[in-house]
């Protein structure tokens, strides 16, 4: 079953059109991947699904209602967390605070479990609960983004490069930590990312982006075996064509 369901959506940054008749589908329990090359368009799909920009053509669907559109602040009231590119943590509040700030929005008596909930996800930002954010490392600043996030208590997360300047064991890390989110707290993930083996491990279902549009779907298992993702997307060379051209060569989904 589909938790968000995009249909022949356009979104433009002016007169440019940035995303071109894209559609898919996340199915609700799982983590999609959305692969694809800097500027392909990945990120202005996440920021047209959470009301950041606006679509000028086509429909989103959240639990089978119309939200595109519709101001951030409701979509997250919706149970929508999007955990932007680039972290964007509030660097002069401390950790504790930020996790405060992804609560804002409640008003239950369970928000103390759920930051040390956060804490036992990412037991190295316990000890820096009284620190500002600003002083966090760059991987430390994403785990602390993820868990502001999860204090929404969200269905849905969008993850926009989590990876994005980490080091391969925070990298390895981070993975292991949205397997656990979305296994251990039913959260449905949308992933993007351009470490295509980070996403394909452990994504269910992905889809590939170039030039705004959607050119491959397929299950991250089936990607993953995919000549064209794994010449592209995984740098894996068929010995029968080395040291031909990257450019030179044809995708098949052209």
């Amino acid at each position: 079953m589909s938790i968000l369901e995009l249909t022949n959506i356009e979104t433009y940054y002016g007169p440019i059109m940035a995303i071109r008749g894209v559609s898919m589908s996340v199915r609700e329990g799982e983590i999609s991947v959305l692969l694809g090359a800097n500027g392909a368009g990945k990120t202005t799909v996440l920021k047209t699904i959470s009301g950041a920009m606006e679509p000028q053509k086509g429909k989103i669907l959240f639990r089978g209602k119309e939200i595109q559109g519709i101001d951030p602040d409701k979509t997250a009231r919706l149970g929508i967390a999007h955990v932007p590119e680039g972290r964007e943590v509030f660097p002069f509040l401390s950790v504790q605070e930020n996790l405060a700030m992804g609560a804002y929005s409640r008003n239950d008596n369970e928000v103390d479990a759920d930051i040390d909930l956060v804490y036992d996800y990412f037991p190295i930002l316990a000890g820096k609960r009284k620190l500002q954010a600003a002083f966090l490392s760059g991987g430390q600043q994403q785990m602390l983004a993820i868990g502001r996030a999860l204090m929404l208590r969200p269905s849905l997360m969008l993850l926009d490069e989590p990876s994005l300047g980490l080091s391969p064991k925070l990298v390895a890390e981070i993975a292991e930590i949205i397997v656990r989110v979305n296994k251990e707290q039913n959260v449905t993930i949308f992933l993007v990312e351009q470490n295509a083996k980070m996403a394909l491990d452990i994504g269910h279902y992905g889809y590939v982006m170039e030039v705004g549009r959607i050119v491959m779907e397929d299950s991250c298992e089936k990607l993953s075996q995919a000549a064209d993702i794994q010449e592209f997307y995984l740098g894996v060379k068929d010995e029968g064509v080395r040291g031909r051209r990257r450019w030179k060569q044809r995708k098949t989904w052209r």
